[in-house]
């Protein structure tokens, strides 16, 4: 007999699939460590590769076990005017196997990295603003020479340098707070992530702007659009990827509640942005435009590290003119996005997410000077774009149940 919708989703959901991809990710972190020659690198490799194999062996057990479960439970569940109530309880083997995931991927590697001392080149210069902010007002060089005197960062990174401990500990603690009340499907597996476990242990300076973001337009989608802008603001004051943020969620505002709760937003986002930078574009704005305009773009004296072979690197490395049309490409690609905002707007959360997840995946492509990592903005995007709209609704191993006469 042909099977309905509902029991076609329901097998799928009960397929094995997330003990492949702790599998996937323990191969390709023992890969990573393998290839990378970055001590950072290859412990958070090693770990991290220990714990998703743990992972993927608990999963595994729980599959089994809950195949054979399944089988007593549909013998033994009561009918209910022949409808069978076989929905099993949520697997705590699958439970177990996130948390050691998170545990191998983050928290370890983190602890030990932080108790070596050893981080990448991102925590020292968080610490050198922070030092150079509490010191002389400003967290720039006015006259940077060799790359360590860059600093990439809006003047709001430098607050996790002032604060005491190393900077891995707020930075991680702002990122994970802001996920919790964004409160996106599924936490745990978006921290034991790669994307995201790897710049959590090794200094993560896109995670807590990734997470604003996101609180952000769940923010904007809850009706508080003073609370977005405020949000939204305090990312923009991090770094320039939370720039976009801001009008994708004026264009999500002013469809949801029209033209004055859109005014506030934009209102309280820019001023709180514009008064954590602007001071110190104007007190050091030689210094402000070599560090955070001319570094991150490419066009400093000094070349920035930033180099993974993405297409807007390769256009700036092996093609004449090639820095000029990456540029053009990414402007381009902004007044798109931007039109589309005018044009279409969006009317959800999903829908903004999923425009901005775009734009940033476009940025991220097309700048001469980027990284691999940048992709986890649009993969924490990606969270709030599957987002389930009831939180309550669970696809049952009956989905489509014979009722008889």
């Amino acid at each position: 007999m042909r099977k309905s919708c509902g029991e076609r989703i329901a097998r799928y959901a009960r397929r094995p699939v997330e003990r492949y991809v702790w599998a996937g990710y323990a191969v390709a972190a023992a890969g990573f460590a393998t290839a990378s020659d970055l001590t950072t690198h290859q412990v958070w490799g090693w770990s991290a590769g220990a714990g998703y194999a743990l992972a993927a062996l608990l999963e595994s057990r729980g599959c089994r076990s809950d195949r054979a479960g399944r089988g007593l439970r549909r013998l033994l569940a009561p009918r209910d005017h022949g409808r069978i109530r076989t929905t099993p309880p949520r697997s705590a083997p699958g439970r177990a196997a996130r948390a050691v995931a998170v545990a191998g991927a983050a928290v370890l590697p983190l602890v030990g990295l932080v108790l070596a001392g050893a981080g990448q080149s991102e925590v020292a210069v968080v610490e050198r603003s922070g030092h150079l902010l509490a010191v002389t007002g400003s967290p720039y060089v006015t006259a940077p020479a060799t790359v360590a005197d860059f600093n990439p960062y809006l003047p709001g990174t430098a607050v996790f340098g002032v604060l005491p401990g190393d900077p891995r500990w707020w930075l991680g603690g702002a990122f994970v707070a802001a996920l919790a009340v964004a409160r996106p499907r599924r936490v745990a597996p978006l921290l034991a992530c790669p994307l995201v476990a790897l710049p959590f242990a090794v200094g993560g300076v896109d995670l807590p702007v990734a997470g604003l973001m996101c609180l952000g337009l769940a923010l904007a989608g809850r009706g508080r659009p003073g609370a977005a802008g405020l949000v939204l603001g305090a990312a923009a004051a991090l770094k320039w990827t939370a720039w976009p943020a801001l009008p994708v969620a004026l264009a999500l505002v002013a469809a949801r509640q029209g033209g004055r709760p859109a005014l506030r937003c934009a209102g309280v986002g820019l001023g709180t942005a514009t008064a954590a930078v602007l001071p110190f574009a104007l007190a050091d704005p030689t210094g402000f435009l070599r560090n955070v305009v001319a570094f991150p773009l490419g066009l400093a004296a000094t070349a920035s590290p930033a180099g993974s072979p993405l297409p807007g690197h390769l256009l700036a490395a092996h093609v004449p003119g090639g820095r000029v049309i990456a540029l053009a490409l990414l402007t381009a690609g902004a007044l798109l996005i931007g039109a589309s905002l005018a044009v279409r707007p969006p009317q959800t959360v999903r829908a903004a997410a999923r425009r901005l997840a775009l734009g940033l995946g476009l940025a991220t492509s097309l700048m001469p000077a980027t990284r691999f990592g940048y992709l986890v903005y649009p993969l924490l995007l990606a969270a709030l774009v599957h987002e389930p709209t009831h939180r309550g609704h669970q696809v049952t191993d009956r989905s489509v149940e014979r009722i008889p006469a």
